[in-house]
């Protein structure tokens, strides 16, 4: 059995000697905790720090986040992926703005009503910026407690969070739940990692069920996902004959939704060539008439659920029969100011010339 106390004790301590100096532990900002946990979700510590600070410097407050463009949040995201956290987040400020008078909430009920924020985000911010004692379980805590408490419930399925925030309820300190929280994550992040943990070095591990029992890499128990689709695609790099480049708006809704990106089509038709396919699309959709050269490269992107192999082809724009909202002739100079995604960005840096 578990002295709660003399975990919550070993636990902190070690937090407070070795927390890692990062930007949204300079105060208890509730807005830049929150920008911070939206953003740290699928993604590493070193990869959020830079974004973290320049989002910070363009939108320092819930004000000026809420009354900015979409796309200059997009921009500001673009390269961090899962952009409807982004999307999400801009619309949960406004109504943070307009309902709350910009102040963050401070209950569950209120804060877990907000776009994009989960049992996790929550209890993130309460516990961080206001100190109320409520959990915050993301992977990194399921995979701590799963080995302290001998865990052994499938930490995939979403029905087995609620034995952790259970957990989580038991042993977090009342006094610092800020400290305890950050340190569980903190821990799972840089000691009780998924495939070696540093049991030696960890500051609970006389605390730790798996460890007294040797099964600390059996845990936790988690199922493996459904292997990803392959999507084949081709995409054309076109540009009118004074160097300006055809670029599509995507829908609002969907993957990747509001980006722009190069115009391109999913591949399908066996009895047909790429570039048969590419022109029809072009004409029939965007009303282009376009003259494609030969492929130029290809670009692959793995996202959660799927796998984009992308064949890019340069070519000449002829003719548009307009343009609109959603589709657009940028110069080289103009195209820097529209947020786009991660594979039309590589195709930025290597075939846009």
């Amino acid at each position: 059995m578990i002295d709660k106390q003399e975990f919550r004790q070993d636990l902190i301590g070690w937090f407070e000697e070795e927390m890692r100096d990062l930007p949204w532990r300079k105060d208890q900002d509730p807005y830049k905790i929150w920008v911070s946990e939206i953003m740290l979700q699928q993604t590493r510590v070193d990869t959020v720090i830079p974004y973290f600070n320049r989002f910070m410097e363009q939108f320092p407050t819930i004000e000026a986040l809420s009354e900015a463009e979409e796309e200059k949040v997009l921009k500001a995201w673009e390269g961090l992926g899962y952009y409807s956290r982004a999307r999400n987040l801009h619309s949960a400020v406004k109504e943070v703005h307009e309902k709350y008078d910009g102040k963050v909430p401070d209950n569950p009920k209120e804060i877990s009503a907000l776009k994009g924020v989960g049992p996790y985000t929550a209890g993130a911010i309460l516990s961080q910026a206001y100190g109320i004692p409520e959990p915050a379980v993301d992977g990194n805590v399921m995979r701590v407690l799963s080995r302290i408490l001998l865990i052994e419930e499938d930490i995939a399925k979403a029905s087995s969070r609620k034995v952790f925030e259970g957990a989580v309820r038991e042993l977090i300190s009342h006094e610092n739940p800020s400290y305890f929280n950050q340190a569980l994550m903190e821990l799972g992040a840089i000691v009780c990692t998924p495939t070696s943990p540093s049991c030696l070095l960890c500051p609970v591990r006389e605390h730790c069920a798996a460890f007294q029992e040797g099964v600390q890499h059996e845990l936790p128990i988690k199922t493996k996902n459904k292997k990803q689709r392959e999507v084949h695609l081709a995409a054309a790099v076109l540009k009118d004959d004074v160097g300006r480049t055809l670029i599509h708006k995507r829908a609002e809704k969907g993957l990747l939704a509001n980006l722009w990106e190069f115009p391109n089509i999913e591949i399908h038709l066996p009895y047909k060539t790429e570039k048969e396919q590419l022109r029809e699309v072009l004409k029939l959709e965007f009303g282009a008439d376009i003259e494609l050269g030969e492929m130029v490269g290809t670009i692959e992107h793995v996202f959660s659920h799927l796998t984009w192999n992308i064949h890019v082809y340069e070519g000449t724009l002829i003719e548009l029969k307009e343009e609109k909202p959603d589709l657009k002739k940028v110069s080289p100079e103009e195209i820097e100011i529209f947020p786009f995604p991660v594979s039309h960005q590589k195709m930025i840096r290597q075939f846009y010339k």
